[in-house]
């Protein structure tokens, strides 16, 4: 691609998402970045198939977005052609009792991708520190804390700093992280809320709960843009990417991955002088049945 999307989104240094555009799509037109996918796709597979045989790796995809961004048609869009048996998708829901008897990473931990494998988060570790910070009393779910009140700057401090640490081990042992954050305007939100209760065949991706949350919106950008300052690190940066425009996200996600895998410096397994006999024997004995 001509276009550098992992330079051009990544996160590096202060970030304010009033500055920053949900709208672009670059020089590309919707019909470009569709034949641009798939080819793309082509490649993502090779890869991964790369990663897979490599086996000293894995890849972690954090995704992030409000309702209605286009996560799940991006993680379909983007990996459709990825054998599936090298990646896995965790998509995490409220926690449950068991997962609230834990600490809040513990959940996530148990789901990271295995050396060889992609790994995609849709939603993730982050909701502690967004749908959380927006709505604080469900911290108390989780048993340690008294109050809200306990909810205090040093708390929200210490789970950035909690977060910050986990990555960082991740990192260090194997697994490359990159996080994508859907960045979609509140306008566009409400045309994809109304396009699901206005089509019957988009009826069963509403749900009324998604109005309360909108009405937050705001609060939920101001906790985004806390989040993304606090954990974007070389280790595991944080991407923001455009998504009013479907095709162009997808488009900028593709490359970002590909990007991160090429850095990766994978190899197929070198076989030994025996190994290679050993073909060389097995290749006669299969000409010669």
């Amino acid at each position: 691609m001509d276009t550098n999307f992992s330079d051009d989104f990544e996160v590096k240094g202060k970030f304010s998402i009033k500055k920053t555009s949900t709208e672009y799509k670059g020089p590309l037109t919707k019909q470009e970045g569709q034949a641009m996918l798939a080819i793309e796709k082509e490649k993502l597979r090779n890869l991964q198939e790369k990663l897979y045989a490599d086996g000293s790796q894995s890849l972690l995809i954090i995704l992030q977005a409000m309702d209605a961004a286009g996560k799940d048609s991006l993680i379909e869009h983007v990996f459709g052609g990825v054998n599936p048996q090298g990646c896995n998708v965790t998509s995490f829901k409220t926690p449950s009792s068991k997962e609230y008897a834990h600490d809040f990473l513990w959940r996530h931990y148990i789901a990271l991708p295995q050396k060889g494998m992609i790994g995609i988060f849709n939603r993730s570790h982050y909701e502690s520190v967004l749908v959380c910070k927006v709505h604080p009393e469900y911290n108390l779910s989780e048993k340690t804390w008294k109050s809200v009140k306990d909810f205090d700057a040093k708390f929200w401090e210490n789970r950035y700093e909690s977060i910050r640490n986990f990555e960082k081990h991740l990192s260090q042992n194997g697994t490359k992280i990159i996080k994508i954050f859907l960045n979609v305007s509140k306008k566009e939100q409400k045309q994809r809320l109304l396009d699901r209760i206005n089509e019957q065949e988009k009826n069963w991706k509403f749900s009324a709960a998604d109005l309360p949350e909108r009405a937050l919106f705001d609060q939920y950008m101001s906790a985004y843009e806390q989040a993304i300052n606090e954990t974007s690190k070389d280790y595991a940066p944080w991407y923001v990417l455009p998504a009013d425009n479907k095709w162009f996200a997808r488009v900028a996600a593709i490359q970002i991955i590909i990007d991160a895998l090429e850095k990766m410096d994978l190899n197929y397994p070198a076989l030994s002088d025996k190994d290679k006999k050993g073909l060389v024997d097995a290749k006669k004995a299969l000409e010669n049945e």
